[in-house]
């Protein structure tokens, strides 16, 4: 029998748990093929964005003072979202190897959706994950994180993008007027190398080389290369393949979302190198209930760069007087990104009119745009 306080508990965090249904949907496309391969895209993607449209916004916050306790059931689900993962991954690698019924092509879109949710879900539960204090839980982080050969990420996103968000030091924040298929070869290739320079940095300030042991790289390589030989494993070179097109697919969603979270928003010179302090104006808000439900919170991404080491479940929403809101949530958002015309139309003016409204005094930003196109004049 489960106490009253912890039934409430859990019925609070209910709603977040929702992501675990997308599992069973990659065995039902397994199994199944035809059109039913195709539900775990649809369903991530445009099942969520309509589903915003009926269960609406989200505007009340936590109380900042919950426990532990309280926070139990939240907690739970970041934990074992990975495990579940892995067995899903690597048992639909061997199941694809040892069916007949799914044709080349249906394989194809079979690990295309497994990368759908483990870019959208796998990826943001570590991120998550990477922030908290816990050896396990930063370990599921890597652990998450070589499952997509984007171990790196880890070292990206604590070391340089929180520290240079806003600013052309970050690569990860999109420059006004730079298309999301200009943004995502570079930062492919600049955010692997802003990892490694940020960890070569660490290094040499207590006078050690780039390979010491202690460089997580050599952690990141050791994991990636055992997913890799699993996959080799459980089904030879075609098991790699299947492994890589949903490694490749999780990395597209990642910076799909980074490109929307920070499009434009940049944070002030000061002068001498100095910028001013991340403020919840620097990034792109959503109060999308559904999308937030899945997402575990991370379209209120203001509040995340303003106190990264918030749990997901007490991040704070923020209301167009203290932070920029993107017109739909990220289901929908970065859909439009992938259409460069569209997502100008949609983002250029609120871009325009967030830095008119937050910096009058600055009237030349092309030195917050480099890697962008020049502004229109």
């Amino acid at each position: 029998m489960i106490a009253p306080d912890q039934l409430a508990r859990w019925q609070r965090a209910a709603p977040f748990w929702i992501s675990l249904g997308l599992l069973p949907l990659a065995w039902i496309g397994a199994v199944n093929g035809g059109w039913t391969l195709a539900l775990l895209p649809l369903v991530t993607w445009y099942f969520f964005a309509a589903l915003d449209g009926f269960v609406g916004l989200e505007l009340e916050n936590a109380d900042l003072s919950a426990t532990e306790e309280d926070l139990y059931w939240y907690k739970l689900v970041t934990l074992i979202w990975a495990p579940l993962q892995f067995v899903t991954l690597f048992g639909l690698i061997w199941y694809a190897i040892h069916t007949d019924h799914l044709s080349g092509f249906g394989k194809v879109v079979l690990f295309f959706g497994m990368g759908v949710i483990s870019g959208t879900i796998g990826i943001n539960y570590s991120h998550e994950l990477m922030h908290q204090k816990d050896k396990l839980e930063r370990w599921l982080a890597d652990f998450l994180l070589a499952m997509v050969m984007y171990s790196h990420f880890r070292s990206e996103h604590l070391l340089v993008h929180h520290r240079y968000v806003g600013t052309p030091r970050d690569p990860v924040t999109a420059r006004y007027n730079e298309g999301f298929h200009r943004f995502y070869p570079r930062v492919l290739k600049e955010s692997l190398v802003s990892a490694f320079k940020a960890e070569k940095a660490m290094l040499a300030r207590k006078d050690l080389p780039w390979h010491d042991a202690s460089n997580p790289f050599w952690k990141y390589w050791t994991l990636q290369g055992i997913m890799l030989l699993l996959a080799f494993a459980i089904g030879g070179w075609a098991g790699v393949l299947f492994f890589l097109i949903q490694a490749g697919t999780a990395i597209w969603q990642l910076e799909l979302v980074n490109y929307v979270e920070h499009y434009g928003l940049t944070r002030k010179h000061l002068g001498d190198g100095k910028y001013e302090h991340v403020l919840p104006q620097h990034s792109w808000n959503a109060a999308q209930k559904a999308s937030n439900w899945l997402l575990i919170n991370l379209q209120r991404h203001s509040d995340h760069h303003y106190k990264p080491d918030r749990r997901f479940p007490l991040l704070q929403n923020y209301t167009e007087a203290d932070a920029p809101q993107l017109p739909y949530g990220y289901p929908v958002m970065t859909v439009a990104a992938m259409i460069p015309p569209l997502w100008k139309r949609i983002m250029n003016p609120r871009v325009k009119a967030w830095r008119t409204r937050y910096y009058p005094e600055i009237t030349d930003w092309r030195p917050y745009n480099k890697h962008a196109t020049p502004l229109p004049r």
